[in-house]
């Protein structure tokens, strides 16, 4: 497995837990959240937006009451 890879794969339990611990972050883009997992040590770079974007969808399904009221 590569390095990038290995990084996309840990971006889901990252965002995971973000999400646990900060919940205000649950509304950012994946371009603001890309600079709040970094400035968080979350990660050792910025990470790609669109593997973060992947990565939000299926952790907002994790939090159904963060979500606005249909």
């Amino acid at each position: 497995m590569t390095r990038t890879a290995v990084r996309a794969a840990q971006l889901l339990p990252a965002i995971r837990d973000l999400y646990g611990r900060l919940s205000e972050t649950y509304h950012l883009q994946p371009w603001e959240l890309q600079w709040v997992m970094y400035a968080l040590n979350y990660t050792d770079e910025l990470e790609d937006k669109a593997e973060i974007a992947a990565a939000i969808e299926v952790a907002r399904t994790d939090y159904p009451q963060l979500r606005p009221a249909a």
